[in-house]
């Protein structure tokens, strides 16, 4: 993981409160073999996995609909997403983790998923990798209402939709979420439903 035109020099912690904020300064050799110093604030979430669930006979998708604080202060006005499910790996792999958010937000026991890829959402502050899943389901794997979690305060709502109404959502402008819409793209362009 060296990269020689690269010094981390000093990193301040500035915040821990609920994930971690630090303040770097580093050292960057330009092409010219010049060196300048920068100074970036990166944010720690840790990392996460996401998935599309998808019916092949009935055509549909599974997505979720929640409160996003972070969107309804920057100009979504009921701060509302759709979302493909998702959640933060903890201790977990990848797939045990997409595996066991399935569950607590929507409700489905899946065993099987396939990646689809690791993506970098916002690379210019966050650290976050996410690892993008799709997953068949059926009606057979419902083993609760799903909704999320108590302690951790969620409050899902759980959306099963046709595939073509979800994808049309893109182009509407109602589909606000990176991960969302690039699952949507994936099962389009892979012809999966």
């Amino acid at each position: 993981m060296k990269n020689p035109t690269i010094k981390i020099q000093k990193t301040e912690l500035l915040s821990d409160n609920w994930y971690t904020l630090n303040k770097v300064t580093f050292d960057y050799q330009k092409e010219d073999d010049s060196w300048i110093t920068q100074k970036r604030e990166v944010y720690d979430r840790g990392n996460g996995a996401a998935i599309l669930l998808y019916n092949t006979q009935q055509k549909t998708v599974i997505l979720t609909r929640q409160f996003r604080l972070p969107t309804y202060l920057n100009g979504n006005k009921t701060g509302m997403m759709v979302e493909v499910c998702a959640g933060l790996l903890d201790q977990d792999n990848p797939e045990q983790c997409i595996i066991r958010e399935t569950e607590e937000e929507t409700g489905y026991r899946i065993s099987k998923v396939q990646k689809v890829m690791e993506t970098f959402m916002s690379p210019g502050a966050v650290t976050e990798i996410l690892y993008l899943f799709v997953g068949e389901y059926n009606e057979s794997m419902k083993v609760s209402d799903g909704g999320g979690v108590a302690h951790e305060e969620e409050n899902i709502d759980v959306m099963e939709m046709p595939f073509e109404e979800a994808y049309a959502m893109i182009e509407s402008g109602q589909m606000q979420d990176a991960k969302t819409t690039i699952l949507l793209q994936y099962a389009k362009i892979h012809q999966l439903l």
